[in-house]
């Protein structure tokens, strides 16, 4: 006989509002806006009070300012918000045996079995008290059977609430909600599904599931899938990756400051990349020189939380410049980035522009499907290659970026 699985999603409510408001008291009740603060920027996250406004997070942070006058706008601080997510963290990893951290702000716990003993609403309900009571950070959690009704629930349950769905009630309690409920639709999708009249989960449950594939592909197995409250994938135990790195040890020790330097930038560019796809953020760049004589030599700076190009790659630059100063042939190069957090590009909106954060999104979608240097900056291109082995762990790269823990 097969246990029932229990699986709860938690989602820390406007977490970066939430942060600040505890920083400071007098942002209660008000609106704030927390990203880029020139008219250029971009909003991070807002309060509820901003919302009620029309404001949303990814806005231009001009247009928030117009829907909404009178907020209050922070840059925001990521290592700040990163110290209290690993408040949460630790109280979480105390009380659970297994659970995810899918983001900053975001956990999935797998309670299953764990309701002989203690009723895991109940326990789920009594962690949920802790955090609330030890961090004073607002939170939500859903609860079913798997992870996408329970994320579903979970935003139903907003703010500060909690919601269970019962074992069996998944189709009725998704079917009246919005398409956009569920977690992979976005904007591009939703449109589609609008145009097609499948405004309602409802109707997509109602669908020949052959019909939805013949549309959208082996999205829309996936689509129809979770429409019917069908989600197998597991909680995957969190481990907190610690870096990633990669180099290139050359056939040729070589003297051309030139081709070091296009190399470094390429590997650079590339493990930027794999951060934004893994929904990682750096604080610590190194650079790491071998000599022909097999003198090793590195250099490391700490950088505000980050995965963009434009604050990394200059680093980088800057690193090696001060490195190498031997002036003796290179046999190998290498780049790593350590000091990993959790969090998706969201966290980057802090300093960026809508510019800037629609290039790196266009970019990261041409190499998602063509290929991890489908698209590179000029300086890179006499990078034929990045990688062989990697300077840190010694193992050879599955990819041309590999991570370790």
């Amino acid at each position: 006989m097969t246990t029932q699985r229990n699986i709860v999603h938690i989602d820390l409510d406007t977490f970066f509002v939430s942060c600040e408001r505890l920083l400071d008291s007098r942002l209660k009740n008000r609106p704030v806006l927390i990203g880029g603060t020139s008219d250029r920027g971009v909003v991070a996250s807002c309060s509820y009070e901003a919302r009620a406004f029309g404001v949303r997070s990814a806005m231009p942070m001009r247009l928030a300012r117009q829907l909404c006058p009178d907020a209050v706008i922070i840059r925001g601080n990521s290592g700040t918000y990163s110290k209290f997510s690993q408040m949460v963290t630790e109280i979480i990893k105390e009380y659970v045996p297994v659970y995810e951290k899918s983001s900053i702000d975001e956990f999935y716990l797998d309670l299953s079995g764990m309701d002989k003993y203690f009723g895991c609403l109940k326990y789920a309900s009594e962690l949920r008290q802790r955090i609330l009571k030890e961090t004073h950070l607002p939170l939500s959690f859903g609860m079913s059977i798997n992870k996408t009704v329970s994320k579903v629930a979970t935003g139903l349950a907003k703010p500060n609430n909690e919601l269970n769905v019962n074992a069996g009630t998944e189709k009725p309690f998704l079917a009246p909600l919005s398409v956009r409920k569920i977690p992979m639709v976005g904007d591009k999708t939703y449109q589609m599904l609008c145009h097609l009249g499948l405004k309602r989960i409802g109707t997509i449950q109602e669908m020949p599931i052959e019909m939805m594939e013949n549309v959208f592909g082996k999205n829309g197995i996936k689509l129809w899938k979770k429409s019917n409250g069908i989600d197998n994938s597991p909680v995957i135990p969190y481990n907190e990756r610690k870096s990633i790195s990669t180099e290139r040890t050359f056939d040729k020790d070589t003297i051309d400051v030139a081709k070091l330097k296009s190399i470094l930038l390429a590997m650079a560019e590339n493990l930027a990349f794999q951060l934004r796809r893994g929904q990682k953020l750096a604080s610590v760049i190194t650079v790491k020189l071998r000599y022909s004589d097999f003198q090793t030599q590195t250099l490391q700076s700490r950088i505000p939380y980050s995965s963009a190009d434009h604050i990394i790659i200059p680093r980088v630059k800057e690193l090696f410049q001060k490195l190498y100063n031997r002036r003796l042939l290179v046999r190998l190069v290498g780049v790593r980035f350590s000091g990993l957090v959790g969090g998706n590009y969201q966290m980057n909106m802090f300093e960026d522009s809508e510019e800037i954060i629609s290039l790196y999104q266009a970019m990261d979608r041409i190499r998602d499907r063509f290929g991890d240097r489908a698209v590179m900056r000029a300086e890179g291109m006499n990078a034929k290659t990045i990688g062989r082995s990697n300077p840190f762990t010694g193992e050879p790269p599955p990819l041309l970026a590999h991570r370790h823990q």
